[in-house]
């Protein structure tokens, strides 16, 4: 009896050590994604500024971005608060494709870095989702980095980043794609990546798309990969439109759950 209940003791243990370290994994990985904007912004505003003429209103633009992405560190943290707390994300009618602009803004100037060309399409027209704006923005903001990083080996071909949105009308929500031009998804490993701790980078934690699918499953929608023929790789995700269900009462606590 007595090593049964050291055995149980032991896995309780375990269980906590793998959940906290999960958890710090998640913290560290949503932190990071701000923290890399406020250190590239400073790095192009200094630039501006050590130019012989220097050019203000590029230093303005970047100073403007490090402001965004400090807010956003602060909201990442809260939304982690409210994770520990068990509530649910903070609902709202929000206007996706103005959301995905905020984000457009704040990777300007990465895209440029990685000379990357941006194309959009966003076509829902005044149609609004039921979400929480910083988590969906922190889905956009790991699949636009992560269609960067796809892209840093090519070289014999254009780096095309395009993002898009557009209505649904069978289930009247949206659908958002972003789209790249890399190496695409190995077959034999596309099953994985959505996987909590799997990673294919030297430095990956393994957390972005397992992070991005759970918040998109939390807001009643669908979350998923394809090739982008002839090259490159696709995800998407749909949201309902206005709110996640049919229930009106009970709908943001469903959502939470």
């Amino acid at each position: 009896m007595i090593e049964r209940e050291r055995a149980q003791a032991e896995l309780a243990r375990v269980g906590r050590l793998t959940t906290m370290g999960e958890l710090v994994a998640s913290i560290a990985h949503e932190i990071n994604q701000p923290l890399t904007g406020i250190v590239t912004s400073a790095g192009a505003g200094l630039r501006w500024l050590n130019r012989d003429d220097p050019d203000f209103d590029e230093v303005r633009a970047a100073v403007s971005s490090i402001m965004q992405d400090g807010r956003r560190a602060a909201q990442v943290i809260e939304n982690i608060r409210a994770l520990a707390k068990k509530s649910g994300p903070q609902l709202a009618r929000l206007d996706i494709n103005g959301a995905i602009q905020e984000i457009l803004v704040l990777t300007r100037t990465e895209l440029t870095h990685h000379n990357v060309a941006l194309h959009t399409d966003l076509s829902t027209g005044d149609r609004t989702v039921f979400a929480d704006r910083v988590q969906l923005q922190q889905v956009m903001l790991n699949l636009i980095m992560n269609g960067i990083e796809a892209m840093n080996a090519v070289m014999d071909r254009p780096k095309v980043l395009t993002i898009s949105s557009e209505r649904v009308e069978s289930s009247g929500g949206v659908l958002v794609a972003v789209k790249d031009t890399g190496a695409g998804i190995d077959p034999a490993i596309a099953d994985r990546i959505f996987e909590s701790l799997f990673t294919t980078k030297p430095n990956g934690m393994g957390m972005g798309l397992s992070i991005c699918r759970s918040i998109i499953k939390a807001h009643g929608g669908h979350f998923w990969a394809s090739p982008n023929t002839p090259h490159g790789t696709i995800f998407q995700f749909t949201l309902a439109a206005d709110r996640p269900f049919e229930d009106d009462d009970h709908g943001a606590a469903k959502v939470g759950q």
